[in-house]
C-alpha cells in the first residue's frame, strides 16, 4: 500500500455501488443510497425503523446495478433476535425478486455474546472470499457489548473490545468492497438540555463515531413515517428526509 494520487483515488471511487434504501427521498438524502466499501451506522430509539432498513437492504443489494443494487449476496449478523425471513419474502415480491432465490442469497447468523460476534466476522471473511457479497449487516453492533460489560469498571475493556470489532468491520468493507451497515442504540444524554429537540445520544462514544463513515439518526414521525437525519458524514450535508415503513419494507413517506 503506497501513496497514490488523488486522481487515482477518484478513479477507485468510481467503482463504488450505491444500494437503494427503497425510499426515493432517503436515497436523495444519501446522494444515491448506502455506499459500498464503508460503514454506515443507523441509530435511534426502538421502533424507528433500523431493523426494517436492514431487511430492505438485504433484498435491494441483490438487484441489478441499474436498479440501485450491487448484484451480490447479503450477510446478516443478528444480536437481538429481530431477524425475520418472512419480511424478506414480502420485500422481495415488491422488488420483483423470486422470494426463494432472495432468501438463498442471505446468509444469517445469530450472535449470543460479544466474543461470538467477533468470531462470526472471521467466518464472514472466509465466506466472502469465496462468493460475491455486497452487504454485511450487524443489527445491533453494540447491544451485546452493553450486556457483556457492565459498570464503569469495565468501560475501557468494553471500548477496546468494541474497537477491535469495528476495526475488523472496516477491513471487511475495504477488502471485499461490501457495504457495511450497523445499527446502534441510544441513551439519554445527561449533557443535553431536556428541552432540546433530541436529548439522546448514540452509545459507544468516540470509538463508534470514528469507525462509522456515515452516521444517520432515525426518529419517529407521524404514523408510519420516520425521519432520517445526517448526523455525521464526510460528504453529505446535514439534512433530513422522511420515509415510511410498510409491510413491504422501507418506502416513501405517506402524507
Amino acid at each position: 500500500m503506497d501513496f497514490k494520487t488523488a486522481a487515482d483515488a477518484l478513479e477507485d471511487r468510481r467503482g463504488i455501488c450505491m444500494l437503494t434504501t427503497g425510499s426515493m427521498e432517503l436515497d436523495k438524502l444519501l446522494e444515491g443510497g448506502i455506499e459500498s466499501g464503508s460503514i454506515t451506522e443507523f441509530f435511534g430509539e426502538f421502533r424507528t425503523g433500523k431493523t426494517q432498513i436492514c431487511h430492505t437492504l438485504c433484498i435491494t443489494c441483490q438487484l441489478a446495478v441499474s436498479d440501485g443494487g450491487a448484484e451480490g449476496k447479503a450477510m446478516y449478523i443478528d444480536t437481538e433476535g429481530s431477524f425475520r425471513p418472512k419480511r424478506l419474502e414480502e420485500i422481495a415480491e415488491r422488488f420483483g425478486v423470486d422470494p426463494a432465490v432472495a432468501l438463498e442469497n442471505v446468509a444469517y447468523a445469530r450472535a449470543h455474546n460479544s466474543e461470538h460476534q467477533m468470531e462470526l466476522l472471521r467466518m464472514a471473511a472466509a465466506i466472502m472470499s469465496q462468493d460475491r457479497y455486497a452487504l454485511l449487516i450487524v443489527d445491533s453492533a453494540t447491544a451485546l457489548y452493553r450486556t457483556d460489560y457492565s459498570g464503569r469498571g469495565e468501560l475501557s475493556e468494553r471500548q477496546m473490545s468494541m474497537a477491535q470489532f469495528l476495526r475488523q468491520l472496516t477491513r471487511l468493507a475495504e477488502e471485499f468492497g461490501v457495504a457495511v451497515v450497523i445499527t446502534n442504540q441510544v441513551v439519554a444524554n445527561p449533557d443535553g438540555m431536556s428541552f432540546a429537540k433530541d436529548s439522546t445520544k448514540p452509545i459507544g462514544g468516540n470509538i463508534i463515531a470514528h469507525a462509522s463513515t456515515t452516521r444517520l439518526r432515525l426518529r419517529k414521525g407521524r404514523g408510519d413515517n420516520r425521519i432520517c437525519t445526517v448526523f455525521d458524514s464526510p460528504t453529505l450535508p446535514e439534512a433530513d428526509a422522511q420515509f415510511a415503513i410498510s409491510a413491504k419494507g422501507v418506502c416513501d413517506a405517506t402524507e
